[in-house]
């Protein structure tokens, strides 16, 4: 195993990482900033109102995005053992 496949593994996975969590991270990105406008504007200052819309608008995002997450879960993994079968 060379250093340059090790390198490309190691690309694919963060790449593969990053592409799988950014749905749900900038979904509770967006709302966040998006809540913290609502309350300044209304000058609501409790901290913890801003949880319950967060947690279910990730819920939503990840339910809705979960056949996709596989498919590319799957990519991933196909990715491997074919690198895998050429190594021997």
């Amino acid at each position: 195993m060379s250093q340059e496949l090790i390198v490309e593994i190691a690309t694919q996975t963060l790449y593969f990482t990053m592409i799988l969590s950014a749905p749900i991270l900038l979904t509770g990105l967006v709302l966040g900033v998006i809540l913290s406008i609502v309350q300044s504007i209304i000058q609501i200052k409790e901290m913890t109102l801003t949880f319950i819309p967060k947690i279910l608008a990730t819920m939503l995002v990840l339910l809705i995005t979960i056949p996709w997450m596989i498919n590319k879960f799957i990519e991933y993994f196909n990715y491997l053992m074919n690198i895998l079968v050429n190594l021997r």
